[in-house]
């Protein structure tokens, strides 16, 4: 790449591990917080359509956007969709403006598979060529956000690459995959052996690795792309996996899906079972094809880095 590179959200779960991955490359990487603690970072504050990005992007010919408002569990807002669009759309589109103003040449943003819909159905696979359907207000802001970036790409020639990843793990992941792997590592039976759904699921090595070459190739620009590791498994077949890297049994246990879906509907979390019992599969063959780009990593090894990483951060902490 051989430029200065900003990335927005650094301090987040992906954000880490890019920037980790791009100094690694030899790369100069700025990183855009809320709060510097470092040389390394700047200040923007809050991230808004009046956010000043002058400092950050300054000197800079690449973007990586990763800093999002994400899915808000108990969201006790008056408007959800007005909150998400004023960091995921507005915000977006004022870094972008501001991008292009100072020679940005390339500009990478990270949506969500959440834009072609919540699950798949009837053997169907999500790939880019489908309708959006997004799903939730999150997901509806980034597809607004994708939109008003590929105008910006043809309005003033900023150039905009688009990635939709689904479920990403790895080590510190958050959300659903991060309370199973806590769970296993505890020996805490679940009730997901009749999990025989099929997911896509990228392992945040493998993110990195598709961010790192969307920023550089030159056929990419205006393009949007699906990633994930290639290969879809069960929830259960998950379990077994986690299991296997942690060297812990798998304890998995079948419970009826029906009355679990049930019992989740009566306390309001039927869509955390959605996502555990139900499928979700991505074609990722465009991004091999005409980028060339193939996962480094596979399933198991990302599970076992992250199982490493687990190990080694509870014995450091002395649990």
């Amino acid at each position: 790449m051989n430029n200065k590179v900003l990335v927005t959200g650094a301090n987040g779960f992906v954000g880490q591990a890019l920037c980790a991955a791009l100094r690694e490359r030899g790369e100069i990487v700025r990183s855009a917080v809320r709060v510097a603690h470092d040389a390394e970072q700047v200040t923007v504050g809050e991230i808004n359509a009046n956010t000043d990005w002058t400092k950050a992007l300054q000197g800079c010919a690449t973007v990586i956007h990763l800093a999002a408002r994400v899915h808000v569990m108990n969201d006790t807002s008056s408007n959800p969709l007005d909150e998400f669009r004023k960091i995921n759309l507005h915000g977006t589109e004022n870094l972008a403006r501001q991008a292009a103003a100072v020679g940005v040449k390339r500009f990478v943003y990270v949506s969500s598979i959440g834009v072609n819909g919540a699950l798949t159905l009837d053997g169907r696979i999500f790939n880019e060529l489908d309708v959006p359907n997004p799903h939730n207000e999150y997901a509806l802001s980034k597809w607004e956000a994708e939109q008003s970036l590929l105008r910006t790409y043809q309005e003033i020639g900023l150039e905009i690459v688009i990635i939709r990843p689904p479920l990403v793990y790895g080590a510190n992941a958050p959300g659903n995959f991060g309370q199973i792997f806590n769970a296993i590592a505890r020996g805490v039976p679940l009730p997901l052996a009749a999990a025989h759904n099929a997911r896509s699921l990228v392992y945040v090595g493998n993110l990195v690795d598709a961010l790192i070459t969307c920023a550089t190739h030159p056929k990419a620009a205006g393009k949007t792309y699906l990633v994930s590791d290639r290969v879809d498994v069960s929830t259960a077949m998950l379990v077994r996996e986690i299991a296997v890297a942690l060297n812990r049994p798998d304890r998995s246990f079948y419970f009826p899906p029906a009355v679990l879906r049930a019992i989740a509907g009566l306390l309001g979390k039927s869509a955390q079972v959605d996502r555990l019992f139900g499928s979700l599969q991505i074609d990722s063959q465009k991004i091999r094809t005409e980028l060339g780009w193939t996962p480094p990593y596979t399933l198991q090894q990302g599970l076992q880095t992250t199982a490493d990483w687990y190990r080694n951060t509870n014995a450091s902490r002395g649990d």
